[in-house]
């Protein structure tokens, strides 16, 4: 690891962003001091410098709400980081788990894009509504009913988007692929089964066959083929 190729400051800081390293979401900004970044890469956790104490410390050191970081990039100019992590709990000291939760733009204007990171907000919703009433929350009452009504749901939901697929137009196909999204989701929370394990497996395929994945997994023999 080289710091020489870093920017700090007159103070001997530089600016670090924290993303979450499996949806992109942007977590928190902080200050990192040559210590900071050579006690983040030997421990693998995230510490940074604070400006109002002038010391180091641990993220999550107190509240239990660290950061496993996974890679670390600077920018072209040299003058930033960031710092990709796998974060526990919460990153902002609100309890907000984005320091980045207050909008500053007028309300109006367009916010419609969506990224990866609504699955898994969509986790954490379908989650908490194991603990609301069947008879007010659609997700409790599906949770009520089994496994086996989850599962009557993806079958239903699944051979709606084969026939959109089939005789519908990409608004039909997107909205039944959205329904049968929901419902995995559901049956991935009835299980207590962590949506980033979906993200983990998706990312350990990349570069990998189909063929030869789907081999590994089965046992590789002619009689699997």
């Amino acid at each position: 690891m080289d710091t020489g190729k870093i920017k700090f400051d007159e103070k001997g800081l530089v600016p670090a962003i924290a993303q979450d390293w499996q949806t992109g979401e942007v977590l928190m900004l902080a200050y990192m001091n040559a210590e900071a970044i050579e006690k983040t890469v030997s421990t693998g956790r995230a510490h940074y410098f604070s400006r109002s104490r002038n010391s180091l410390w641990l993220k999550g050191e107190t509240s239990g709400h660290t950061q496993d970081v996974r890679a670390i990039y600077y920018d072209c100019d040299g003058d930033a980081l960031l710092l990709k992590v796998k974060q526990t709990g919460a990153a902002c000291h609100t309890g907000e788990r984005s320091c980045f939760y207050r909008r500053l733009d007028p309300e109006g204007l367009p916010d419609t894009e969506a990224g990866p990171s609504i699955i898994s907000e969509l986790y954490k919703v379908i989650c908490e509504r194991k603990k609301a009433s069947p008879e007010t929350s659609y997700v409790a009452s599906l949770y009520a009913g089994g496994t086996e009504r989850i599962l009557e749901k993806v079958k239903e939901e699944s051979e709606e988007f084969i026939e959109a697929s089939k005789s519908g137009g990409a608004k039909e196909m997107v909205h039944e692929l959205a329904d049968l999204f929901f419902h995995t989701v559901v049956a991935l929370g009835e299980k207590d089964i962590p949506v980033e394990r979906l993200y983990g497996e998706l990312r350990r395929r990349f570069g990998i066959s189909g063929i030869a994945e789907k081999r590994a997994r089965t046992g590789g023999g002619k009689e699997n083929e």
